[in-house]
């Protein structure tokens, strides 16, 4: 039997999509406390409508440009959630979701 040598050759590509919230309020955050979409701008400055739903990729939030721990948190198409901490978040505190949707094709 011959020796046969298969290449497979894969390429992974992503879009991300950013939405900003500068807080006008203060933000008390226990669990299971929300922030609407409709609070955020998107990547053109828009009013947010919407997050997308990822299915193959991720979400990563930014509290004052710091990343947060990914369990910290959900992201659904209508709201954030915090989950397990607690805290306040100072009003002008910006805060940063992006989503990041990752292409496979072989």
């Amino acid at each position: 039997m011959a020796l046969s040598i298969i290449n497979i050759h894969v390429n992974v590509s992503g879009t991300s999509t950013r939405f900003f919230n500068v807080l006008a309020t203060p933000l008390t955050i226990t669990d299971g406390t929300t922030v609407a979409v409709t609070t955020f701008l998107n990547d053109s400055g828009n009013a947010a409508t919407t997050f997308p739903i990822v299915t193959n990729g991720y979400y990563n939030l930014y509290i004052n440009g710091v990343l947060q721990e990914g369990a910290s948190y959900t992201v659904s198409a209508t709201e954030l959630t915090f989950h397990t901490v607690t805290g306040a978040i100072s009003a002008g505190t910006p805060i940063v979701i992006e989503a990041v949707e990752l292409v496979t094709t072989i």
